[in-house]
């Protein structure tokens, strides 16, 4: 009898609270997110449900007409009467007010053809700033960590943020947190570096910054980040994209996922994005203990993650891990993967698939929560257009240059300076040549904004690296008529300037299909060796500007120059800033944030791998790099002196400072990137040579000094063990404080259990 009652008053219950939850509309704001959640989701047709998991690309049909009129193709339409995700990239190509006034048009189509009002996300990426027409075009992501300077880098991704979403953008598929220890790779420079923890700080900042905080996003100032590509992307075998990934668990524990991990937990990212390849022989789309068992059950990630493009269908027809396109579709769906990326033969079998598998529709309700989550966080239920006015002032505004030129300035990085050659004297009178394939069109014009009429310029680019086609760009024949013009050019000048390195066509991503990115050397591509040699010989100096998306192995270049500015890709402004470095405006402080080797065959060779790989060099190759992990020169000098730590003992439950003195000992103002690196002396497994674990910025006048303190945390010390859990070793620890990962002063301590 009592069972009998009970299951009535349950019954009754779930009766109730269903009705109530019916009864909530989701239009209303007062609601919290999860109410308004429950109470939409249960209003849509299995097919609706689909469509919210789903992303196209506005290239099949989002256009607008020669009135700027938005034009739909049939196709797009039929699509959107079902509602949608997103789509990726609409009005990429026109101007941001354009854009602004067209997303509002395609954004009111949305809303009003399908039954429930609900809005898409519009989505975009960024590599040099917002990915469109009329943003402000920032240094690529490796450029900005050469900087050492996360406030910095928050800004300029606070400013993505902004002028996103004054286009009408709401998600962005960037920044990356992958760590990129492979120069063959070809999207090198769309990362970090190769440091755990310097990637770490960059894309927790990154993803602060674009995400307002996280408080921009429900005020619709912001967007949201998914950082992507979980995980191990970048250290693809033999650099290749699309090749197979084979990480150590202990290293993707210690190394590979720390970023990931912060983007989630400190920096509350919106999103993640999986990785083309898989994972120690599990394709990353298809695993659930990756996307469902880290990043949700150990690290509490409770937004949504999305497929790379086409990723999920590929579980079949390219990784063959699965048997048929619809035993794909369900692999992605029980591994987490909430929205599928572009493709027509994945989750658009899902409907179907559910009249054979009803339990499927648990897995799609759980996906579709997370993205209508999404909207709700973003405010686009109840706001989802933009003011235009805000879009005309707020995008390219002059403070958003002005930080771009900071940016580059703060990251350009000197690698060598024979005899002081650099900076020049801008008053001087001298005639200086700006020569080599790097130069642009508008080099020499931003050299003159910088210099007036003191130094008289004249520009000869000589030779392209390559036929610049867009998918498999070929090397060109060597041009010896080039080559002597730009040899000729260079006996008449005082200087000369070599515009040396790579491009967007030497270093790219590698597409599915017929697009070729990535390399079997990291040499400079070309007859620039040659070029530079000839030149030098003509005995007059010889500064080398360094720009690349890749780590080259410079050894000619490094030979030759007498000065090396290395650059990576700056913005916009780049050539303007690096004038102002190379005539004194500014001292350059950028640090490398790779490693610098001699051969590519070295690699892997970062510089925090363990110990042993040190042991032996090659034969017929000097050893080490040309330019360590940290590196980088100043007009400066900076002396370090007097290191000290606090206690020479630490426990689990205590923490230890370390501090040192720098001072600025040359004849000009400064700043001066402080490096704390920690290396275990024993450990039970074989252990780093030494890792990065703090640095902080400072700037400094002549003569002045400064204390930097770094503080020291048990956390620091924890590494994967024997037994494949976070260990607390008791044992000898180096602490070294430096201007590098290869000069520093260090002194020692003990951790006592």
């Amino acid at each position: 009898m009592h069972k009998i009652i009970f299951l009535s008053v349950f019954l009754i219950f779930t009766f109730c609270n269903a009705q109530e939850s019916n009864s909530k509309d989701y239009k209303d704001a007062s609601l919290s997110i999860d109410e308004r959640v429950e109470a939409l989701l249960p209003k849509l047709s299995l097919e609706e449900k689909v469509a919210q998991m789903r992303i196209f690309h506005a290239n099949i049909g989002v256009k607008h007409d020669e009135k700027g009129r938005l034009k739909l193709s049939e196709k797009v339409i039929k699509k959107l009467k079902l509602g949608i995700a997103g789509i990726k990239n609409p009005a990429e190509h026109v101007d941001a007010v354009t854009a602004a006034k067209l997303n509002n048009e395609l954004q009111k189509y949305i809303i009003e053809h399908n039954r429930w009002g609900i809005p898409a996300l519009f989505v975009t990426e960024s590599y040099n700033g917002v990915d469109a027409e009329g943003c402000t075009k920032f240094g690529r992501p490796i450029a900005s960590a050469a900087s050492f300077n996360p406030e910095l880098v928050q800004k300029q991704w606070d400013i993505v943020g902004r002028e996103a979403r004054l286009r009408g953008m709401h998600m962005c598929h960037s920044p990356e947190a992958d760590l990129v220890r492979d120069p063959r790779f070809g999207r090198m420079s769309e990362a970090f570096g190769e440091d755990t923890y310097l990637t770490t700080q960059m894309v927790t900042s990154a993803v602060k910054g674009v995400q307002g905080n996280y408080e921009g996003l429900g005020n619709g100032t912001h967007i949201g980040a998914v950082a992507k590509h979980f995980a191990g992307y970048g250290q693809v075998l033999g650099g290749s994209n699309f090749a197979a990934i084979e990480i150590s668990p202990r290293t993707l524990i210690d190394e590979v996922y720390p970023p990931f991990e912060a983007a989630v937990k400190d920096a509350k990212t919106l999103g993640i994005m999986a990785s083309h390849g898989d994972l120690n022989g599990i394709a990353s789309h298809g695993n659930p203990e990756l996307l469902t068992g880290v990043l949700r059950d150990q690290w509490g990630f409770n937004g949504y993650v999305v497929s790379d493009s086409n990723d999920i269908a590929r579980l079949f027809y390219f990784m063959n891990v699965a048997e048929s396109p619809e035993a794909a579709a369900q692999m992605g769906l029980e591994a987490g993967i909430d929205i599928d990326l572009y493709a027509e033969d994945s989750y658009a079998y899902l409907p179907e698939m559910v009249k054979k598998n009803p339990e499927l529709e648990k897995l799609i309700d759980r996906s579709v929560r997370r993205v209508l989550r999404t909207k709700f966080i973003l405010g686009l239920f109840d706001n989802p257009y933009i003011d235009i006015k805000e879009t005309k002032k707020g995008v390219r505004s002059k403070s958003s240059l002005e930080l771009a030129k900071t940016s580059d300035l703060e990251s350009i990085i000197l690698l060598k300076n024979e005899k002081n050659t650099l900076p020049l004297n801008k008053n001087k009178g001298l005639k200086i040549a700006l020569l080599g394939p790097l130069v642009k069109d508008n080099t020499k014009a931003l050299f003159e904004s910088v210099t007036g009429n003191a130094i008289t310029y004249v520009a000869e680019k000589g030779f392209h690296l390559t036929d610049e086609k867009g998918g498999a760009p070929k090397l060109l024949e060597r041009d010896e008529n080039a080559i002597d013009k730009l040899v000729n050019t260079a006996k008449s000048a005082d200087i000369n300037i070599l515009f040396l390195g790579g491009d967007e066509f030497t270093s790219k991503e590698a597409f599915f299909t017929h697009a070729l990115g990535d390399r079997a050397t990291i040499d400079p591509v070309g007859p620039q060796d040659e070029l530079i040699e000839k030149i030098k010989a003509l005995g007059k100096p010889v500064i080398v500007v360094l720009k690349h998306r890749r780590t080259l192995s410079i050894n000619t270049i490094a030979e030759q120059a007498d000065a090396i500015l290395d650059t990576w890709d700056l913005s916009e402004f780049g050539d303007q800033s690096t004038a102002k470095i190379i005539f004194g405006e500014v001292s350059p402080s950028g640090k490398l944030p790779v490693t610098v080797p001699r051969s590519i065959g070295q690699i892997p060779f970062h510089y925090s791998m363990k110990e042993i790989n040190y042991k032996k060099g090659y034969l017929f190759l000097e050893d080490g790099p040309i330019y360590p992990f940290g590196y980088g020169l100043s007009y400066a000098n900076f002396e370090y002196s007097d290191i000290k730590i606090s206690n020479s003992e630490i426990t689990p439950n205590s923490e230890i400072e370390v501090s040192v003195k720098v001072t600025n000992t040359g004849s000009v103002k400064a700043k001066e990137v402080v490096q704390m690196y920690i290396k275990d002396e024993i450990g039970s497994v074989t252990r780093p040579d030494k890792e990065l674990k703090g640095f902080e910025k400072i700037e400094l006048n002549p003569g002045e000094s400064k204390t930097v303190t770094f503080k020291i945390t048990p956390k620091m010390l924890e590494f994967t063990g024997l037994k494949m859990k976070k260990v607390l070793e008791p044992g000898d620890y180096t602490v070294k404080v430096g201007t590098s990962s290869q000069e520093y002063l260090e002194t020692t301590f003990k951790l006592k259990k």
